[in-house]
């Protein structure tokens, strides 16, 4: 596993309790700002419903646009304050609802909280991620920042029995997120991929898994020790995407023909357009994301005459998820940066804010925590 942290991330799977406490702790804020509005209080522990399962939390990753964003009142969902962050997670079943078959308490589970309606076209067509009223717990309801959370079990998803909960947590959702980027865009073994900002958390996951799934990957970064950092993953190549040399050193890598698939998640303009200057003739461009724009130029006569396409995928979906375990199973490791207590989650805020991340940034709670 291509472990970039300072020190190995210290975590173990929480036990089962004798009993579940009435109360526990959370980090919460109660008005979007910065990173100190996050606090920690005692809120009651939630109670499984029927079809859920209660899972006494590990890991939970820090995102940039599901939590920073959130928190600092930049993301489009406003959620009813006090709110509790958190989606992607992983910890122990310790109690499930009625109705709920498939999940035993004890089982060490992964949490994927992005649900679907279950009665639109798209839902009914297994593309969850277009529903008009998707769900996100940590979004839209509570979500993991919190020593327990209740989950519908088609949340939760079994993992090997050697992934520790870092690494199950940082999989979780963006995984699947990459995944579906990558089947969507047609992804075959040896082809050409190029991602913006490898060095992110879901540009780091993209990278990766392209590389597990036998392309060859070029990545960008505009920090010159992170493209040192991808090129310790593996890939072809680490760029500059605003070099004056980048279309000229991406056909030179790519023996003149371009990308097959671009994965571009920030949405800048000048880069997207260099993005496009290096697609290869039927060649996909894939977005997750606009941290950075969102409005870019696009030329349709090379578009159509190339039979090129611009794909948006919105994040994973039941099937990306499945595939996704599948090459977990495999060997497949998502990269992870560092972790942080839980308690720390403004600390962990900031070092996303400054851009200071290579990979995924987990929070611990103190229940995984190594005893001596």
């Amino acid at each position: 596993m291509p472990t970039l942290s300072a020190s190995p991330v210290p975590a173990v799977w929480p036990t089962v309790p004798s009993a579940v406490p009435a109360t526990m702790s959370a980090v919460v804020f109660d008005r979007f700002g910065p990173p100190d509005v996050l606090t920690v209080d005692t809120v009651p522990t939630p109670e499984p419903g029927p079809g859920d399962v209660l899972v006494r939390v590990a890991a939970v990753c820090v995102g940039r646009f599901l939590d920073v964003s959130l928190r600092a009142g930049r993301h489009p969902v406003k959620p009813a304050l006090p709110h509790v962050l958190g989606v992607e997670h992983a910890g122990t079943v310790v109690a499930v609802g009625a109705d709920v078959t498939g999940v035993e308490v004890g089982q060490h589970v992964a949490v994927w909280p992005v649900l679907g309606c279950g009665d639109c076209a798209a839902c009914a067509e297994g593309d969850k991620e277009a529903c008009p009223r998707l769900h996100i717990a940590g979004v839209h309801g509570r979500g993991a920042y919190a020593e327990y959370t209740a989950v519908p079990a088609a949340a939760v998803w079994a993992i090997p029995d050697d992934l520790d909960p870092a690494t199950a947590a940082g999989v979780a959702l963006a995984g699947p997120v990459a995944m579906n980027q990558l089947r969507r865009a047609g992804l075959r073994s040896g082809d050409w991929v190029l991602v913006v900002g490898a060095a992110s958390a879901l540009g780091a996951t993209t990278a990766e898994l392209a590389r597990h799934l036998g392309a060859r990957v070029i990545g960008t970064s505009r920090a010159a020790w992170k493209r040192e950092r991808l090129l310790g993953l593996g890939l072809e190549a680490a760029l500059d995407p605003t070099s004056d040399s980048f279309v000229d050193d991406v056909r030179a890598l790519t023996g003149g023909d371009g990308v097959a698939v671009a994965v571009d998640d920030l949405g800048e303009p000048e880069i997207f357009a260099r993005v496009t200057d290096v697609l290869a003739p039927r060649g996909t461009v894939v977005s997750s994301g606009a941290f950075l724009g969102g409005t870019v130029p696009l030329n349709l006569a090379r578009l159509y005459t190339l039979n090129q396409r611009v794909l948006g995928v919105r994040t994973g979906n039941d099937a990306s998820a499945r595939e996704l375990w599948s090459e977990v199973g495999r060997g497949f490791r998502p990269v992870v940066d560092r972790a942080f207590p839980l308690a720390a989650a403004a600390e962990a805020h900031r070092f996303l804010e400054a851009d200071d991340n290579m990979g995924r940034i987990v929070l611990i709670t103190d229940a995984a925590v190594p005893r001596d």
